[in-house]
């Protein structure tokens, strides 16, 4: 998987790309990931990136050409856009395979499933937005996908790129360990076969199937428990040390039940959630 981010803080990677995951997916070489200045595609003395808004208003916009050059020269399409006649409607540039991201609060919202999405990608180019936002031109004719992380302003894309690449990072083959992680945790597919808490699966996985079945809905990850079986008196539930592995996935089952209807209820369809 190649990670491109195009940025005006390059150094502001220089933390999130060399610990954990990450750095160990790059160091087996299952990721590989490069950083660009924005600037360096601005060919004014000042190296501007950014401008005034048409119309007025607040604050500055990050202008399209820095942004389309630097998509096309990690493309390997310099030029191409000036050569190319102009377009009224949208004409993303993406090869096949390559998924361009905006980093945006107007964005749709990044989920696990889109993390899963571009799992299957080789290639994914993030842009961090900053100031008051991007000239939509950018959006509507170069980007793919513009996400947002969640319903708070922040104020640049960085954060949101490093947030995506590690979330994609960790769904990659050999990236983790155990590749059951990636099944047993928050988020997971789960279809639901009763009104209760009864939720097929397979059996390797005590809370999801590998496939995600056509009729699902999301479930946050059970609750998890390790040594001292007793600490401040606060025991492990006792089914955890019995053995007894059907009663182990049933209590997992109905504690992720409860804790995603106590804290994300919205996962679930309006039945389940009462």
């Amino acid at each position: 998987m190649q990670f491109e981010i195009i940025t005006i803080f390059p150094e502001f990677f220089t933390g999130p790309l060399d610990y954990g995951i990450v750095r160990r997916a790059r160091e087996a070489r299952i990721a590989d990931v490069r950083v660009h200045d924005l600037r360096a595609f601005a060919h004014d003395r000042h190296r501007t990136v950014d401008d005034r808004p048409f119309g007025g208003g607040e604050g500055m916009v990050l202008k399209p050409e820095p942004l389309f050059e630097a998509v096309e020269s990690v493309l390997g399409q310099e030029g191409s856009s000036s050569a190319a006649p102009p377009q009224s409607e949208a004409t993303p540039i993406a090869p096949a395979g390559t998924a361009i991201v905006l980093l945006s609060a107007s964005g749709k919202l990044f989920r696990q499933e889109t993390a899963r999405r571009f799992a299957q990608r080789d290639r994914i180019i993030l842009l961090c937005g900053r100031y008051e936002g991007v000239d939509e031109r950018v959006t509507k004719h170069l980007v793919t996908d513009e996400l947002s992380i969640g319903d708070y302003v922040l104020s640049g894309g960085e954060l949101g790129a490093a947030l995506i690449l590690d979330a994609v990072t960790r769904l990659l083959p050999g990236a983790l360990g155990n590749e059951d992680s990636t099944i047993n945790e928050s988020f997971s597919a789960i279809e639901a076969t009763s009104a209760g808490a009864d939720f097929s699966t397979s059996d390797r996985s005590p809370i999801a199937r590998h496939v995600v079945p056509a009729a699902s809905h999301l479930m946050l990850d059970y609750p998890h428990y390790t040594r001292p079986a007793e600490f401040r008196g606060w025991p492990v539930p006792d089914v955890l040390l019995g053995g007894n592995h059907e009663e182990i996935r049933k209590w997992r089952q109905q504690k992720a039940l409860e804790k995603t209807k106590r804290n994300r209820p919205d996962l679930l369809p309006g039945n389940f959630s009462s």
